[in-house]
């Protein structure tokens, strides 16, 4: 039997809107506003009078003023107001309250993993599954069945209990639900440059217990209010909605586009809801409609999502009308997949021990409609489009298509698959597709394998332009096709390219053959590292550290064949092991394995591996494909490759040089990197970096490593607003340090990485 388990929360507006209507206010709390670390500055002021801490800034093209106070305990918005020229003050609303929902489950590490480091020879002790456990790709805490998985049934966790996995099925008591319950006594206000933080203390929320926190950036009409909480529960994975409650149903109504990009709009009756009402909104968007302004809500356009390999859109957004004269609105987390197909992968947010947990809502502020406020809403994201950038081309990697065999269906190479134009409409370029053989041959080691792979690059030539490159790879996994280096790998070719996973003995690498020209007989792991050299071809590991390629490359580091530079990447992607404390996203587990392997890399004298934006999105199951009103924006990073043109499938080396020579960098769309340099003598180094940026920037940073270890310079950049560019010269001491990258992280987790440069030491 399935079972979902459904929203059955009260919500706690029922616990203080007796005490909010108008006319029945009981006195507010007392509350210690300490001011200590605020500094006065024009365009940015904090005030506290009768009680209530006022807030005015300056917004884009508005000004805008907030009152806060606490009642029974409770932060309250009791008055929010813009104004055009800073004299005149419009009410938008009054007494808001936050509203935070959690639903938990329990981490469990998955086949995938354990298999994985059983073959090393690493022993499951308690102690690697608590180490491990937090990468995990195929669990989905929060779906209560026990019905196996229509595909990968040896991915997800284990059924038999072994150390400390408990096992499966899962079972209703390990869900938890919660809404989160204010005893504010106290509120912090804390200046950062041209930002302001108002915290306040004493949140708990079933297992969790921190405080909310508001950030106002001058400058800007984004308001960020985030409940920061940790919890010391050991194997903690979890989803959360948030909002604002008690908004005026009288004049409000709710805006937004749908997934065809048409707007939409709900007029508030006199149906009252007793759950959210969700809604498919397009860009994770929707508008609150005010008498005098309007709202957004919006989560972080990509730390929002943990690892899915489906991109379609659950429904991101939600309102509730609580009664005839108040509403509610915000955002929210899906508790599962919608198609059947993926039920058992919805792995959730990580909660590590003693971590304190972010879950952000950012709301856009507004004088004008909801229309209005959504179309500014969306130049954060660019519309969810990568920008064009001159003298750059954007490339996706590692996509699971089902080309070919979606192609035939539908009749031949002449027919289009609906992924090229979503994947134009958000700005790629060249599409990575990793399908490789997949027809008949996919197992032979022979013709059929060859004839597979004529047809796949036929079937990319059919879907590629002047202007768009389907590019033809190869994921060689642990499905059983030599050769075998440990865990995944993709192949990324410079032309179409035929090679066999077999040579016998005596056999050569490589005979003419009378259809296909040359053709390659690859058995080890030293054959596929000879093709590569002269044929120009590349080698990454898509997901290092999880999925099957857990414990890798950490195995093989000090192998011939990974060490050589052909081997050039490792696959970034943020999705396996997010958790919600980070800052950066892959902080936990790609960051800190990327860095590593390069201390080994020049420890070992050989070339630094670079990271390359991967997907994990599949469009080969099912017959949905990749359709335009999925978030294939919000899901995935992309590589912006230093090139003129994008080229041909028969010609695919300047993407492969490109590559190489690390004159790319990665991104989720919000920030970039332009240009990017090292100057400077002996060990007096300057980093020079242009950089581009919608949200408010958060900070730059350095990275380095000596070899042995890594350390960095971080440089705050809370005095800048959002969309902004700025060229920064960092000089640094770059004694002792034998490599550097540079990196540039926004406030809503969205960031851009370029590619380590190695460095000459002077001791």
């Amino acid at each position: 039997m399935i079972v979902f388990v459904s929203h059955t929360i009260k919500s706690l507006r029922f616990l203080v809107f007796l005490s909010l209507l108008t006319g029945s206010l009981t006195a507010q709390d007392r509350i210690n506003y300490d001011l200590t670390n605020y500094k006065d500055q024009e365009g940015l002021k904090v005030t506290v009078l009768k009680n209530k801490l006022e807030l005015t800034w300056e917004g884009k093209s508005a000004h805008f003023k907030i009152l806060f106070m606490v009642q029974d305990g409770i932060p309250v918005i009791s008055r929010l107001e813009n104004s055009t020229n800073s004299v005149h003050w419009n009410l938008m609303e009054e007494n808001l309250i936050p509203e935070y929902r959690i639903v938990s489950g329990v981490r469990r590490v998955t086949q995938q993993q354990t298999e994985s480091i059983e073959k090393l020879g690493i022993p499951l002790t308690a102690k690697k599954i608590d180490e491990i456990k937090w990468d995990a790709f195929w669990d989905a805490p929060l779906y209560i069945s026990d019905e196996p998985p229509l595909s990968h049934a040896s991915s997800i966790p284990a059924e038999k209990p072994f150390a400390n996995h408990p096992g499966m099925p899962r079972n209703f008591k390990e869900v938890s639900r919660t809404t989160a319950v204010y005893n504010v006594k106290k509120c912090r206000v804390l200046t950062e440059g041209t930002r302001i933080k108002i915290i306040f203390e004493n949140v708990n929320a079933g297992i969790f217990a921190g405080y909310l926190q508001y950030d106002i950036y001058k400058g800007s009409n984004l308001v960020r209010q985030t409940l920061i909480a940790k919890t010391e529960e050991t194997s903690v994975a979890f989803k959360y909605d948030a909002g604002l409650t008690g908004l005026s149903a009288h004049k409000g109504k709710m805006v937004w586009r749908d997934i065809t990009n048409q707007w939409q709009s709900h007029v508030f009756n006199d149906y009252v809801n007793s759950e959210p009402v969700i809604i498919k909104s397009n860009n994770r968007l929707i508008a609150a409609e005010l008498e005098s302004g309007s709202i957004t809500s919006f989560p972080p356009p990509h730390s929002f999502y943990w690892a899915r390999e489906s991109e379609q859109n659950l429904g991101y957004a939600w309102y509730r009308l609580d009664s005839n004269k108040e509403f509610s609105f915000g955002i929210r987390q899906a508790e599962h997949e919608e198609d059947p197909e993926f039920y058992h992968n919805f792995a959730l947010y990580n909660a590590r021990p003693g971590t304190w947990q972010k879950m952000p809502v950012f709301f856009y502020l507004s004088p004008g409609s909801g229309q209005e406020a959504v179309e500014s809403t969306l130049k954060f994201t660019n519309s969810d489009k990568f920008k064009p950038l001159p003298g750059h081309k954007v490339m996706g990697a590692h996509y699971h298509v089902g080309l070919v065999k979606r192609l035939k269906k539908k009749g031949g190479l002449d027919q289009r698959i609906n992924d090229v134009a979503t994947m134009k409409a958000i700005g790629v370029n060249i599409y990575g597709v990793i399908d490789g053989a997949r027809g008949p041959g996919r197992h032979d080691k022979g013709e059929l394998f060859l004839k597979d792979l004529e047809e796949y690059y036929e079937a990319a030539r059919s879907q590629s332009d002047e202007n768009f490159l389907l590019m033809p790879n190869d994921e060689n996994s642990t499905g059983g096709r030599p050769p075998f280096l440990g865990g995944h790998y993709d192949i990324i070719i410079s032309k179409p390219l035929y090679w066999k996973p077999s040579r016998a003995a005596g056999q050569p690498l490589s005979e003419e053959h009378p259809k296909y020209g040359k053709v390659y007989n690859i058995g080890t792991p030293a054959d596929l590292m000879s093709m590569a050299e002269i044929e120009n071809v590349l080698i990454s590991m898509p997901h290092p550290d999880t999925k099957r390629s857990s414990g890798f490359p950490q195995a093989i580091m000090d192998s011939a064949y990974f060490m050589h530079e052909n081997y050039f990447g490792l696959g970034y992607r943020w999705g396996m092991g997010i958790d919600a404390s980070a800052s950066r996203l892959g902080e936990y587990r790609f960051l800190k394995i990327w860095d590593h392997t390069n201390n080994r890399m020049v420890k070992n004298g050989k070339s630094l591996k670079f990271a390359l934006a991967i997907s994990e999105s599949r469009s080969d199951i099912g017959e949905r494909g990749k359709p335009p009103y999925d978030d294939t924006y919000g899901m995935s990073p992309v590589n912006y490759l230093q090139l003129d043109h994008v080229p041909t499938i028969d010609d695919m080396s300047p993407i492969v040089n490109t590559l190489k020579a690390g004159n790319f960098f990665v991104t989720t769309g919000e920030v970039l990197i332009p240009s990017y340099q090292i100057k400077g003598e002996g060990n007096q180094k300057t980093i020079i970096a242009d950089i581009m940026w919608t949200f408010p920037l958060d900070f730059v940073e350095i990275v380095w490593g000596d070899g042995e270890k890594t350390g960095s310079i971080i440089i705050p950049t809370s005095d800048l607003s959002s969309f902004g560019r700025k060229t920064f010269e960092i000089p640094f001491d770059a004694k002792g340090m034998k490599w550097v990258r540079f990196a540039a992280w926004d406030v809503a987790t969205n960031g851009a990485l370029v590619q380590p440069i190695r460095l000459k030491s002077v001791d």
